[in-house]
């Protein structure tokens, strides 16, 4: 008879908590997903444009920002830059000049950081952080979690429109 009031506080136990039991049951698989399931994009392409009146609008004064200070890129995953110059004017990227209507097409194969020259970034440099593919569970969760945040804010191209 001694079990009988410990099986009962059990019960009332889940009878109370079973929707916390069960967010935190489904919060747990998908964690155990974004760590377990293998990482696939549609594209490799991380593509960033440059609009039309771009230089127009900084030598009428605008201090516009159209490119992040720092591009994040993942090996196997989306690892190749590509800018398209929309803008009138020509723009350089590290040695290319790109005339108006031009792309530029840069695939990485190494983790590592890398600094160019930009006309088309207000600071005139531009850091391109290559970094390995997420191989491990935790990695991929980091890898998750950090495009779920980046998709979340919007670009400054976009944000400045």
């Amino acid at each position: 008879m001694a079990a009988e009031p410990s099986r009962n506080a059990v019960v009332k136990f889940f009878r109370r908590y079973w929707a916390v039991i069960s967010i935190a049951v489904a919060v747990l698989g998908v964690i155990a997903w974004a760590a377990a399931a293998p990482i696939t994009s549609a594209s490799r392409d991380e593509i960033f444009e440059i609009p039309k009146g771009t230089w127009a609008r900084r030598m009428a004064g605008d201090n516009i920002e159209i490119l992040p200070n720092e591009i994040r890129l993942t090996l196997g995953v989306r690892d190749i830059l590509v800018l398209e110059n929309q803008d009138d004017v020509p723009q350089i990227f590290g040695p290319t000049l790109m005339m108006p209507g031009q792309g530029l097409r840069l695939p990485f194969a190494l983790a590592s950081s890398y600094q160019f020259a930009c006309t088309a970034h207000a600071s005139g440099q531009m850091t391109i952080l290559v970094e390995p593919f997420p191989a491990s569970a935790w990695a991929r969760l980091r890898w998750r979690v950090r495009e779920l945040l980046k998709s979340a804010m919007p670009r400054r191209d976009e944000a400045a429109t």
